[in-house]
């Protein structure tokens, strides 16, 4: 048993230590961490056979993508994922589906045999479904998961989440010698169905509950376990139910995204979904079996070009069928074009009922590994092939960045506040994501920076270490509050001018200690109040001493509400009256309305 666990511990000292060595060098000379870790699980495996079995690594490794689809799911609100119907049932639904039969007849044209039909029925299908966590590890690595393009590739791999239970459920009706029940594969598909409803009513009716009663009790390393409960309980969820782990994550995070405790889970998870990622990148390297390539290497040098082509072609048309651009389209087809770990489960599972032999199953896992571990370079290919004009307005480009004031975020709130802070003489640097309000200040003279103000390197290059202040004028609440934790993480010295979206933001900013926090509507709702006033007839003693009451009320309740919270200060709000309150005397007489009045003849 001793020699056992040094044996344990040997393995993850030499894994972590290919990591630490490996990833930093990868990312120096530009080739990106996921091939980094990639190369070191190809040395530390098959090549000097310092850790083995790679194909157990890579299952516990797999916690990684389970992770990684649990915070993104807290970053989708359910209102923004019905939104994405579209995109998911559609463009997702036909990539999987012409990608897979496209496959299945080049297969099927090279052994054409009855038998031969229903394994390359399989092997399409199989092959289609493109690799969630290199996809998305590439997306994360380059700030781009927020982009169209990024989202759109997001979008076919949730629905390939989605189709790997009826492509599961086709391989034992396509046995040899197996009949099975009409009704299994209606059964199956209930229990998915049942397995998903579940996990939606305790996501909505239990687990802010739980969440709420273990924060009250102080305990953080409760909340650490029970985020992890959570995540792994919802991914063995819909594995037993046949569905895979990740979209039971991903379902977990969706349904805790408007939670209150999202930002702490997102922190909570992120260091173990790091280290997982990285751990399953290294295992797809260590389990690539080289004899298998070398005793086959004709086969697999012809199929793996063939494979990413096909897909590439694929997604590039339909993804231009859908209204994207020829860039965003060649961003897609280069990021998605390989082989996923969802290959490895169904050519397993086709393998042991016997549709094919062994021996083909080890080729086609090989050919997938060999698929993902080209993706780094096929997405460098693709974006190779961008149109010149637009790959230039996206560029993060930062010469010449670096002023007194750096602004992030260029909405209406930002647009106006540069102006005054540019009028006033203060040297500004702007950096906003959005390349369609670039290209639109572009035309109006302005130098606008493109880059995700939530990066790190992007805040470096644009000159942060140099600014004096920080003004953030971003619109949505996420992104700023996470602007705000980055900075005061990574540059605790920086001064923070901030704009607050409503109330309870206000509330969360000032927890957080930044040097001026603004409700955007809070001085405009004042300007408007007092001209209303006036045109009501009072003068203007009367209307600042109203407004500057009205001011001191709003942040006396402020105060109160970030004591005793959202609810308190009611009684501090002025509502009208249903009778003249105590010592306010009446402008005029009251009449009475039961009298009978008299006519206009009388008067």
């Amino acid at each position: 048993m001793a020699v056992e666990g040094i044996s344990y511990y040997t393995h993850a000292l030499v894994l972590l230590g290919g990591a630490v060595v490996a990833a930093p060098i990868a990312k120096k000379i530009g080739l990106g961490t996921v091939l980094g870790y990639l190369a070191a699980g190809i040395i530390i495996g098959p090549v000097t056979r310092l850790v083995g079995g790679g194909e157990h690594i890579l299952q516990f490794a797999e916690l990684g993508v389970v992770l990684l689809l649990f915070i993104i799911g807290l970053e989708l609100k359910p209102s923004r994922l019905w939104s994405m119907r579209r995109e998911i049932f559609g463009l997702g639904l036909l990539q999987v589906a012409i990608t897979g039969i496209a496959l299945t007849g080049i297969v099927a044209a090279v052994v054409w045999s009855t038998h031969a039909l229903t394994a390359a029925i399989i092997i399409g299908l199989g092959l289609a479904l493109s690799s969630t966590a290199f996809g998305l590890q590439i997306l994360e690595e380059r700030g781009e998961r927020g982009t169209s393009y990024g989202q759109r590739a997001f979008s076919i791999l949730l629905f390939q989440d989605l189709a790997i239970v009826p492509i599961l459920a086709l391989v034992p009706l396509f046995a040899p010698h197996h009949a099975e029940a009409p009704t299994t594969a209606l059964q199956d598909f209930g229990i998915a169905l049942g397995a998903m409803a579940l996990l939606v009513v305790t996501g909505r009716y239990l687990l802010n509950p739980l969440f709420q009663l273990i924060a009250s009790t102080g305990a953080r390393e409760a909340m650490i376990a029970a985020a992890l409960l959570v995540v792994f309980g919802s991914a063995m969820l819909m594995q037993f139910a046949g569905m895979s782990m990740a979209m039971g994550s991903f379902l977990a995070g969706v349904l805790l995204a408007e939670s209150s405790y999202r930002h702490e889970l997102e922190a909570d998870i992120e260091p173990f979904r790091g280290i997982l990622l990285a751990l399953f990148f290294m295992a797809v390297g260590l389990s690539l079996e080289l004899d298998v390539i070398a005793k086959n290497y004709i086969l697999i040098l012809i199929s793996v070009p063939i494979l990413m082509l096909v897909k590439g072609v694929v997604i590039y048309g339909l993804c231009r069928l859908f209204g994207s651009g020829h860039n965003e389209a060649c961003r897609i087809a280069g990021l998605l074009p390989q082989s996923g770990e969802f290959g490895f489960v169904v050519f397993t599972a086709a393998a042991s009922v016997g549709i094919f032999s062994a021996s083909m199953g080890s080729i086609l896992i090989a050919i997938v590994t060999v698929t993902m571990a080209l993706t780094p370079l096929a997405s460098s290919i693709a974006n190779r092939l961008l149109h010149a004009n637009s790959r230039e307005e996206l560029e993060e480009n930062f010469e010449g960045a670096g002023s007194d004031v750096l602004m992030i975020g260029f909405s209406r709130f930002g647009q106006i506040v540069s102006q005054t802070l540019l009028a006033g003489g203060s040297d500004v640097t702007i950096i906003d994501h959005s390349a369609e309000r670039i290209r639109s200040a572009t035309k109006f003279g302005f130098k606008i920076y493109f880059g995700d103000g939530t990066r790190k390197a992007v805040l470096e290059a644009a000159g942060i270490r140099r600014a004096k202040l920080i003004a953030i004028c971003t619109h949505e609440k996420a992104t700023t509050d996470k602007i705000v934790d980055l900075i005061q993480a990574e540059f605790p010295a920086a001064r923070i001018f901030t704009r607050a979206y409503d109330r309870s933001h206000t509330l969360s900013l000032r927890k957080r200690e930044v040097e001026y926090e603004l409700r955007e509507t809070l001085e405009s709702s004042f300007i408007f109040s007092r001209e209303t006033l006036r045109a009501l007839g009072l003068d203007d003693e009367r209307v600042e001493e109203i407004i500057s009451e009205t001011r001191r009320r709003d942040e006396e309740r402020l105060r109160i509400q970030s004591v005793e919270g959202m609810a308190a200060g009611g009684d501090m709000l002025h509502t009208r009256p249903v009778t003249p309150e105590p010592l306010i005397k009446p402008k005029k007489e009251a009449e009475r309305l039961d009298l009978e009045q008299p006519s206009s003849a009388d008067k």
